[in-house]
């Protein structure tokens, strides 16, 4: 997990906003599941998308996603291209998605968040509520398993659910 907020460490430092909307919000709401990724929401424009590859630049990047996982090496024209990015590095997976389901765009992901302090780092997360709806709206057979437990989560923050003795 170290290496993972190493990573989100350099992007923060980057001056790139974003909030954090995957597994690892998750386990900053108390989620118990382990997540081999940082799945972020950032804005798609050229010169975030730029400053985010100088990031990583000492990490080396590769597009997961693509045959020969070719190195992250966009340009002012090729960045406008791509609406998500599936790397890796040396620190592990980044997936950064300029939309969410279930939300929309980055402006309304980060209405849906709440900073939240981890390692040192102020760090916008997804709250509960809206990790639940992204979770909800994508409906795969993981997601519908962690939607137990955010809900489970959800029910204990609100004491609807009582703690066996």
């Amino acid at each position: 997990m170290s290496d993972l907020l190493s990573l989100l460490r350099r992007v923060s430092q980057a001056g790139i906003e974003f909030v954090i909307v995957g597994g690892f919000a998750g386990i900053v709401h108390g989620c118990t599941y382990v997540t081999q990724d940082i799945d972020i929401c950032c804005v798609f424009a050229p010169d975030r998308l730029l400053a985010l590859q100088g990031a990583l630049a000492e990490v080396h990047p590769v597009h997961r996603m693509t045959p020969g996982r070719k190195p992250l090496e966009l340009t002012a024209e090729s960045a406008g291209l791509f609406s998500n990015l599936y790397l890796d590095t040396d620190l592990g997976r980044l997936d950064c998605l300029s939309t969410i389901e279930g939300l929309g765009d980055f402006a309304q992901v980060k209405a849906a968040s709440e900073p939240v302090e981890v390692e040192g780092m102020c760090l916008n997360v997804l709250t509960l509520d809206a990790l639940i709806r992204t979770r909800q709206a994508l409906n795969r057979p993981r997601d519908r398993e962690a939607l137990k437990q955010l809900q489970a989560l959800r029910a204990l923050k609100e004491g609807g659910v009582e703690e066996s003795p």
